[in-house]
């Protein structure tokens, strides 16, 4: 990078970093804390439901989560920023929007990790568990959820780095994230776009080696 081009980053530090508080780097890192929280939730519970559900039940949950799964998040962003509100007649911050479309996102390719986990552990376990006289409802939480969560784990890291980077589409509802920052400063300056955005991936680069280095280091320990 050119000399004045990390100068122009260096000068745009704590706007890159805070924003016009929340915003920058450190809103992406709250919206993708929440997000990741929220989703890993809500997607664990779902791919339980997934596993034990039927009929009905079992085809509307199947539905719900395809449907999920094949939306561009861009439009979930988008909609469920003018929907809410319609909804439940309440002012909802973009902000907030924002994580939770990336939430049910996140959650829906969770719960087919947690699924597939669950559908991997061998009938015999099953059986065994039940034979010793326990309810459905402690075989999964004490028997089987925790071998399938272990075996999903992977999975898991590469969807919650998935939401780390889709935190950047949260500009089409105007939030002033950490790429939307950035883009702002470039269009201040208009010479340097190559050093400020190849900034932004090291910074995204960073983050999620993080994520993954963190996750790793304690799931061995």
């Amino acid at each position: 990078m050119e000399l004045k081009g990390v100068e122009v980053i260096w000068n745009n530090l704590d706007y890159l970093m805070w924003g016009n508080f929340p915003g920058g780097i450190a809103l992406t890192l709250i919206m993708s804390v929440l997000a990741i929280i929220f989703s890993t939730i809500l997607g664990i519970l779902t791919g339980i439901s997934l596993t034990v559900a039927k009929g009905v039940m079992r085809q509307l949950l199947v539905l719900i989560l395809g449907f999920l799964r094949a939306i561009p998040i861009i439009m979930l962003i988008f909609w469920t920023y003018f929907l809410l509100p319609v909804l439940f007649n309440i002012d909802v911050p973009a902000i907030a929007t924002v994580i939770f479309a990336l939430s049910l996102v996140g959650a829906a390719y969770i719960a087919y990790s947690v699924y597939a986990g669950m559908m991997a552990i061998k009938p015999d376990q099953w059986q065994a568990a039940f034979s010793l006289g326990l309810t459905q409802r402690q075989v999964i939480l004490y028997v089987i959820l925790p071998q399938a969560l272990k075996m999903m784990l992977p999975s898991f890291i590469n969807q919650w780095v998935s939401l780390i980077k889709d935190t950047s589409l949260a500009y089409v509802v105007g939030v002033a994230e950490f790429t939307f920052v950035a883009t702002q400063i470039n269009n201040r300056s208009m010479v340097y776009p190559t050093e400020i955005f190849i900034f932004v991936i090291l910074v995204y680069f960073v983050i999620c080696w993080l994520l993954d280095f963190t996750v790793t280091r304690i799931a061995k320990r």
